[in-house]
């Protein structure tokens, strides 16, 4: 490589590195705003971010009391609905649990004082 092309390669790599770091600021903001705090992930940011999004507008809609069931279902549907079989949703404020889940297909997050694990399995066809 000659000299420009040194050049155009460092000033491409610190850009990336610049818009990186406002990614991840504006995530953290996100994540703030809606009291949302990552236990553990290996999900790509958009879809936590739907993930959550999705929760606090299903616990902002339920008058007083938690309905986990409710919550389970909603984030299920969505998921499934959205990204493919199949999802798997757990809710409460107190769980045990120990899943074998799908690569890029693990979440587990509170929100306000519940706890939700979302995770998707791989789906496939009986041989019969």
């Amino acid at each position: 490589m000659d000299g420009a092309e040194l050049e155009l390669e460092r000033r491409s790599k610190f850009l990336n590195s610049l818009i990186q770091k406002k990614k991840a600021i504006e995530q953290q903001d996100q994540t703030e705003r809606l009291n949302v705090k990552v236990r553990a992930s290996d999900m790509p940011l958009p879809l936590q971010n739907r993930a959550f999004r999705c929760a606090r507008d299903q616990l902002d809609s339920m008058p007083g009391k938690l309905d986990s069931k409710r919550l389970a279902l909603a984030l299920k549907k969505e998921f499934d609905s959205t990204y493919g079989p199949a999802w798997h949703c757990i809710v409460g404020t107190s769980f045990g649990s120990y899943v074998t889940h799908s690569l890029g297909g693990f979440l587990y997050f509170s929100i306000d004082k519940v706890y939700i694990l979302l995770f998707k399995t791989a789906v496939e066809p009986l041989d019969h």
